[in-house]
This record gives structure tokens, C-alpha cells and sequence, in this order.
């Protein structure tokens, strides 16, 4: 069975890493989907967050399994046409329930066929969002702990870059 995780990973987070490495062990092929939406501003290219995806899952046992995509339609659709059985979601707290509920029932009335499946985050991730990692790094803050050692640097200096043009 195949599984995707979209998201727009900007930058992806220890949590999502945690995710991506649970669906994959319950799903033959993981699919990590970089949603693009012209509409919101990221602070990472598509080709960075591609790249810095591929380094943070590199060491995982599971890596082979695990694909990196780009979608700038509806994720259903996406599914759909890839052959795909499932989306994951990870789920914070109860406000993320109410929304990936809205969105997992459109979908279920798009494409019958897909299942949503519900990860509950760790304890240690429950609070962690990529716009938590971006506000920490850009006031100058701590934030190792939050993401991949592999793209701390990236990170960092991004967020030095945004403050020096400010």
C-alpha cells in the first residue's frame, strides 16, 4: 500500500521527520508531498525544502521507501493519479482534528477510495509547527532540537538572511 504525507514543509521539522517515519512503517512507499500554493509566501524554495527533505530522512532506515514530490493541485487528486491508498496526517491538538476532519471528508466525497489516516503527534512534538521553528530562528532563539541536524545551518542563516534585509 502506498501513503502520501503532504504538506508545505517550510522547513520540515523533527516532527514531521517523526511522521514520515511512522507511515512508513505502516505503508509500503511513503510519498512526501511538498504542496505548493502560489498564494502563501514561503520562506524556502520548492527546490530548497525538495533538497533539504532528502537530507533530513537520508539516515532513516526507512529511506528507500520514501519518495519526495511536488503537487500544486488538490491532494486527492494528486493521490488519485499516483495510485495512492492513503494520506497521512499528523495531529497536534484538537483544533488540528477539526481541520484535517473538514479535509478528510471532502476528500472522502472526492475519492472514496482514499483513506485519511490519523497520526498523533508525540508528546515532545505536540507544539511544533515549521512557523514555531521559523519565529525561534528568526529572533535569534534555539531551535537544534526541533529540526534535522542536516539542515540546522539552513535554517539558521536563512533567518539571519531575512533579519539583515529588514
Amino acid at each position: 500500500m502506498k501513503a502520501c504525507y503532504p504538506g508545505s514543509f517550510d522547513p520540515i521539522t523533527l516532527g514531521h521527520v517523526d511522521v514520515i517515519e511512522r507511515a512508513a512503517k505502516l505503508f509500503d512507499e511513503v510519498i512526501v508531498i511538498i504542496s505548493h500554493n502560489p498564494r502563501k509566501k514561503c520562506t524556502f524554495s520548492i527546490e530548497e525544502r525538495v533538497d533539504m527533505i532528502h537530507r533530513s530522512i537520508a539516515s532513516l532506515s526507512c529511506a528507500d521507501r520514501i519518495r519526495v514530490m511536488v503537487n500544486d493541485g488538490l491532494t486527492v487528486k494528486f493521490a488519485s493519479d499516483h495510485g495512492i491508498d492513503a494520506i497521512v496526517r499528523g495531529i497536534r491538538a484538537v483544533s488540528d482534528y477539526e481541520y484535517e476532519l473538514t479535509q478528510a471528508t471532502a476528500n472522502m466525497m472526492l475519492d472514496g477510495r482514499i483513506e485519511t489516516v490519523f497520526l498523533i503527534a508525540r508528546p515532545e512534538y505536540s507544539f511544533l509547527s515549521s512557523s514555531a521553528v521559523k519565529e525561534i530562528a528568526y529572533n535569534d532563539g534555539e531551535f537544534r532540537s526541533l529540526v534535522p541536524e542536516a539542515i540546522y545551518d539552513d535554517v539558521r542563516k536563512r533567518m539571519i538572511e531575512i533579519r539583515n534585509e529588514l
